[in-house]
């Protein structure tokens, strides 16, 4: 079976450093907020052309957090997409504001910047742009459009480190910058975490309050926080893989123009569009194809993992039924949710492998175009 991605395989190539490492760190005593998580925010701002980057539990708390740290709650809007996970739109919900969804443009599977402009209400008090599969958001009209609004930006990179948009790294456009660790991201810890980056030294000192209990001083607290910090443990891992993620990246995107090139005949499978002035980093490797669970299972029984991102868009979900929002609201997102299909991709994956997954879905869309 020829997986989705190999974590272990990446592993055995930083075994011997991420070992003695996380051991330095169990033998420390010092397991929360140490050097390790210092060493890591003061690296990823660098690495993003950011002032700041602040460690925090999760992707998810990195986009709860940076609404807090603007102040975004009950009776405010924040407009998003309902095609990325829903960690998204909860961020917005813990915060009390409602997510409004904009559609997709079902090239790039990324906010369309035409629909941004026609959810602005008075309500309205940021723009989280998702940089889906890795392919950034176009950011120049989302900038123009915040201005003229006075709209704060939060970018969600959960899917995105080290993505560019015009030579600059995701993360680094918008007031703060919300990026996840999840193992399976393209720069993943060994467990949960995230980072939020930042311009700003006054939001990073508010998101290291938030993040640490309302609390700049120990047990002097200045308002309700949250217990969201990255242990030692994850900043060791993610410090060992550091130095790694523009090779990492850099493979997948060759790997990402091979399978282009494998499917270049093929009209019924769509590849993914790469903006000229951006450059993605194939988080994910996404295709349209014709009743793509039909294709799914085909692989699956020969031996091909892939995954469907999304398969149900966030405002279709049962958990946001109260905004009353039906099928036909979003159409492109709708379409899009109903043929993608994510392929194996990773730094380590070979090319015979690759040959082996475009066979099998070559033959899968075949086979289920002559059944039409």
């Amino acid at each position: 079976m020829i997986p989705i991605l190999d974590l272990q395989q990446q592993y055995e190539e930083i075994r011997a450093q991420t070992e003695k490492e996380v051991l330095k760190v169990l033998s420390s005593g010092r397991y929360i907020l140490g050097e390790n998580v210092k060493k890591l925010e003061e690296n990823f701002a660098n690495y993003t052309g950011t002032e700041r980057a602040v460690g925090v539990a999760s992707g998810t708390d990195a986009l709860h957090i940076a609404l807090r740290a603007f102040d975004i709650g009950p009776k405010d809007e924040v407009i998003t997409v309902s095609f990325t996970f829903i960690a998204t739109a909860e961020a917005i919900s813990y915060v009390g504001a409602k997510p409004v969804f904009a559609d997709i443009n079902p090239d790039t599977f990324n906010l369309d910047i035409n629909e941004l402009e026609k959810k602005i209400t008075p309500k309205t008090k940021a723009i989280i742009p998702v940089h889906l599969y890795g392919q950034p958001v176009d950011m120049d009209p989302v900038i123009e459009i915040a201005k003229k609004y006075n709209l704060y930006i939060i970018e969600d990179c959960a899917q995105s480190a080290g993505a560019t948009y015009k030579g600059q790294k995701t993360g680094s456009f918008g007031d703060v910058g919300c990026f996840s660790f999840f193992p399976t991201k393209n720069f993943g810890a060994a467990g949960d975490g995230g980072i939020i980056t930042t311009k700003s030294n006054y939001i990073a000192e508010r998101i290291i309050s938030l993040r640490n209990h309302g609390s700049h001083i120990r047990y002097c607290h200045t308002e309700i926080g949250l217990n969201s910090r990255l242990d030692e443990i994850q900043a060791a891992v993610l410090n060992v893989k550091f130095p790694h993620i523009d090779s990492w990246n850099f493979k997948r995107r060759e790997a990402a123009y091979f399978y282009n090139e494998l499917f270049s005949d093929i009209k019924d499978i769509e590849t993914p569009i790469e903006l000229d002035n951006t450059k993605c980093i194939y988080h994910q490797y996404t295709v349209k194809v014709p009743q793509r669970d039909k294709v799914h299972e085909f692989l699956k029984e020969n031996g091909v993992m892939s995954m469907i991102y999304y398969p149900v868009p966030v405002h279709l979900q049962e958990a946001y039924r109260n905004l009353g929002l039906q099928k036909g609201y979003l159409p492109h997102t709708e379409k899009v949710s109903e043929n993608v299909l994510s392929l194996p991709i990773f730094p380590e994956i070979t090319r015979d492998q690759q040959k082996k997954v475009a066979d099998e879905l070559i033959k899968a869309v075949n086979r289920v175009t002559c059944l039409k």
